[in-house]
């Protein structure tokens, strides 16, 4: 294969051919944000692919080196702007961690209840967005009108739709709203009534399964070998979930099923969220169950000055493994503070999954990745 041009142009591929090299991105409507992909065309198979990140990067990690923790939440919120409680809890948990400090129960419910919720509303914005990946408008206005209503609650528990701003190092900044139980229980009976909507239009359509099924196949050893995780690994038939290998918060408490994939393809990959979401619903309503009244908050600095030390914790984020590696010197803002991001350790892969294919499922095949793109760059 020839040396890719800086510009996009016809070369000879020396196979009596011509490929062809262009642009998707950065302003294109399915590149899921500011993302850039030029590809290689023999006529419309992919045969070469290079992927471009950075044109959302902002510092994020050395930001982090000049904040007291309790303002690096609202970083961590800004991160992955889908998953903003699912974040929230990796830096206090890290934090807690480092200073030895017990949250109480009350409080480690609200946090396992809020984050799977952030879970369900982020598996519909992909659920929905998917679909519009391949022209499929209806289940989109199902999806994102559920996830109106779990914003709402949200509203109301936190002061804001999306950068909530709400775990705190030892608890959470308030308690939840008196009506809380009655409300997320209401919620968890319209979210699978459309959950299952989107499901019966979607997810055996004739042409979506045509265009899913068998494409961007992924085996199980080679994505742990490009660092998969999530349901992109899941998909590939590895049963591996942070909540379960290794149980943080309360999950240990809780009863669930973690959906495996066996083909590690398109659709198992979407498929799978539509599961998860599910699943999410079962451990809201054990959480529900066993929540009572109490602290919600333990006795701590309201800044926090975690002692010399390192520590790495990780959770399962809607997109996979997300993780922080926290090195304290004793002060009020951490000495160095890394994340581990699932989108951009999943979007690795994608040069392997893409080639072979057409270009029309290009689209197809970064929208089952799910990727975020203010996690990707920070």
């Amino acid at each position: 294969m020839p040396e890719r041009p800086n510009t996009p142009t016809i070369i000879d591929n020396g196979q009596g051919s011509t490929d062809m090299w262009i642009n998707m991105g950065p302003q294109h409507p399915a590149t899921h944000g500011v993302f850039r992909m030029e590809l290689a065309l023999d006529g419309e198979l992919i045969v070469d692919a290079t992927s471009h990140i950075g044109y959302l990067h902002r510092g994020s990690e050395r930001l982090f080196e000049n904040e007291i923790y309790s303002q690096i939440i609202t970083l961590f919120d800004r991160l992955d702007y889908v998953s903003n409680f699912n974040n929230e809890l990796v830096l206090v948990m890290a934090v807690e961690k480092l200073m030895s400090l017990e949250v109480p129960d009350r409080a480690e419910y609200i946090r396992v209840i809020l984050c799977e919720l952030n879970r369900i509303a982020s598996h519909l914005v992909f659920i929905g967005t998917f679909a519009l990946d391949m022209g499929a408008l209806t289940p989109s206005l199902y999806t994102f009108r559920d996830r109106e209503k779990i914003l709402a609650l949200f509203e109301a528990t936190s002061g804001a739709r999306m950068m909530h701003n709400y775990f705190r190092v030892g608890g959470i900044k308030q308690d939840v709203i008196d009506d809380f139980p009655q409300r997320v229980e209401s919620l968890l009976g319209e979210l699978e009534r459309g959950i299952d909507e989107a499901d019966q239009i979607l997810s055996r359509g004739e042409v979506f399964v045509e265009r899913t099924r068998g494409i961007a196949v992924i085996d199980g050893e080679t994505a742990l070998d490009w660092g998969l995780t999530g349901a992109c690994l899941r998909a590939s038939g590895v049963a591996y979930d942070v909540r379960v290998d290794e149980p943080y918060s309360v999950y240990d408490r809780l009863d669930f099923a973690v959906p495996i994939g066996t083909a590690g393809d398109t659709w198992d990959r979407y498929y799978l969220r539509v599961l998860e979401a599910r699943q999410s619903i079962i451990i809201i309503r054990q959480a529900l169950q066993q929540m009572e009244p109490g602290p919600i908050q333990t006795k701590v600095r309201a800044i926090a000055r975690p002692p010399k030390g390192e520590v790495y914790v990780h959770a399962e984020n809607p997109r996979g493994d997300f993780a922080v590696y926290l090195v304290s010197e004793g002060g009020e803002s951490p000495y160095r503070l890394k994340v581990r991001p699932p989108s951009f350790c999943n979007l690795m892969a994608l040069r392997d999954l893409l080639i072979g294919h057409y270009v029309a499922d290009a689209v197809v095949i970064l929208g089952s990745l799910d990727i975020v793109l203010g996690e990707v760059d920070r």
